[in-house]
C-alpha cells in the first residue's frame, strides 16, 4: 500500500478550533470554530464518496473551543464553547436526516476548552474547561440522550482546561494535564480517572512531564499514548509517554522528531499512531508515525499545508481526513492520508 497525502476539496469557510464528527452515514460534520471574520455558527458536511462540501443549517450560537459528540441515536450533541460574548452554557442537537439544529437544555455551567466523552452507557460526560467568570473548572455533568436532561455529578479532584479526556477500553475516562489547579498547585501533570459505575473520580499517578494542548490516543493494547503539548509558554514539547490502565503507571517512550502542541494524533488501522501539524516556534506541516511495538517515531511525508487546532477524522474506508487549522490562506484545501 502506498502511503501519502491527497488533496481533498476545500472548505466553504476556513476555520480553526472547530469540531469534526464522523456521522453514521460516513459523512463528516464540521461545526463552528473561528477565522478572521470572528467566531462562527456556520456548519458544513463533507461527503468522502464525492469529495464534496455542502453548507448545512447554522447552529443557533456561534462557538469555538466547543465539543461535538455523536450519540448512539445518530444525533450530534454540541456543548458550550466560546463566543464573542464569552463562554456559553447552551447545547444543541443536529439531525442530519432533516438538516436541523434543535436546542436541548443548557448545561449548569458556562464552559469552553472543556471535553465531552460518550460513555459506554451512551450518556455524555462533560468536564472542566474555562468559565465565563474567568475560572478554571473542576465541575462535571452528565447528559442523558434518552431524557435530554443534564445531571451534576462528582467534581474532578483538579480543575482542567486545554486538557485531554480519553475513554479507556475498561469504560473509565482518563483525564490528563491541561491548565488548571490541583490541591498542590498547577495541574499540568495531573491525571485522574472517572469510574462511571460508582460515579467517582480517583487521582492516579501524575504524568512525568507537564502538558497543555497535548494529545492522548488509546492504542490497540489498551495503553494510552500522550504526545507533545506545551508548558504555559507557547513552546512545544517533543516527549511522549504511555499510560497503562492495568497498573496506572506512566512510562516515558521515544520522543517525537519535532516539538509540537495543538497538533493531532490518530490511531491507524495497522496499530501505529499518526501525529500531524501543530505549532512550536512556527506552524508545522510535518507528520510522523509511532510504532508501539518498538517505541520509535518515523518521519513520514509532510502534509501539504501547515495546520494547528485542526481536526482529524478516521473515515469508514480507513483513510484519515484532515481539515481546517489555518485561515491565513483562503485556498487551503482539506487533505486525506
Amino acid at each position: 500500500m502506498c502511503l501519502g497525502w491527497t488533496t481533498a476539496a476545500k472548505l466553504n469557510i476556513n476555520r480553526i478550533r472547530h469540531t469534526a464528527t464522523v456521522l453514521q452515514n460516513g459523512k463528516v460534520l464540521i461545526t463552528g470554530g473561528s477565522n478572521y471574520t470572528g467566531v462562527l455558527r456556520e456548519c458544513e458536511l463533507y461527503d468522502p464518496s464525492r469529495d464534496q462540501w455542502t453548507l448545512v443549517a447554522n447552529m443557533s450560537v456561534a462557538r469555538e473551543y466547543h465539543t461535538a459528540s455523536l450519540l448512539p441515536n445518530g444525533l450530534v450533541l454540541v456543548t458550550g464553547g466560546g463566543s464573542s460574548d464569552g463562554e456559553v452554557s447552551t447545547a444543541e442537537l443536529y439531525d442530519v436526516s432533516v438538516n436541523t439544529w434543535t436546542n436541548t437544555p443548557s448545561m449548569a455551567h458556562h464552559r469552553s476548552e472543556h471535553r465531552a466523552t460518550v460513555l459506554q452507557s451512551g450518556k455524555v460526560l462533560v468536564a472542566g474547561g474555562w468559565s465565563k467568570k474567568g475560572k478554571y473548572l473542576n465541575t462535571v455533568e452528565l447528559y442523558d440522550p434518552q431524557t435530554g436532561v443534564w445531571t451534576a455529578t462528582q467534581n474532578m479532584n483538579c480543575s482542567h482546561a486545554y486538557y485531554q479526556a480519553t475513554l479507556l477500553t475498561n469504560g473509565k475516562v482518563l483525564i490528563t494535564g491541561g491548565l488548571g489547579f490541583s490541591p498542590i498547585g498547577w495541574s499540568e501533570k495531573t491525571s485522574e480517572l472517572y469510574d462511571p459505575i460508582v460515579d467517582t473520580w480517583i487521582r492516579t499517578n501524575d504524568m512525568n512531564i507537564d502538558r497543555i494542548d497535548h494529545t492522548a490516543t488509546v492504542l490497540q493494547d489498551g495503553r494510552v499514548l500522550v504526545t507533545g503539548g506545551r508548558h504555559s509558554a507557547h513552546i512545544g514539547r517533543q516527549s511522549a509517554e504511555l499510560f497503562d490502565p492495568l497498573t496506572n503507571q506512566w512510562t516515558i517512550t521515544g520522543s517525537m522528531n519535532f516539538p509540537r502542541f495543538a497538533h493531532s494524533a490518530v490511531l491507524l488501522p495497522n496499530g501505529t499512531v499518526l501525529v500531524t501539524g501543530g505549532s512550536s516556534d512556527t506552524l508545522l506541516s510535518s507528520a510522523e508515525l509511532y510504532d508501539p511495538s518498538t517505541g520509535f517515531w518515523a518521519i513520514t511525508r509532510n502534509m501539504r499545508s501547515a495546520r494547528f487546532h485542526h481536526t482529524t477524522s478516521l473515515l469508514s474506508d480507513g483513510k484519515i481526513f484532515f481539515c481546517g487549522g489555518t485561515f491565513s490562506d483562503p485556498e487551503t484545501f482539506s487533505e486525506i492520508y
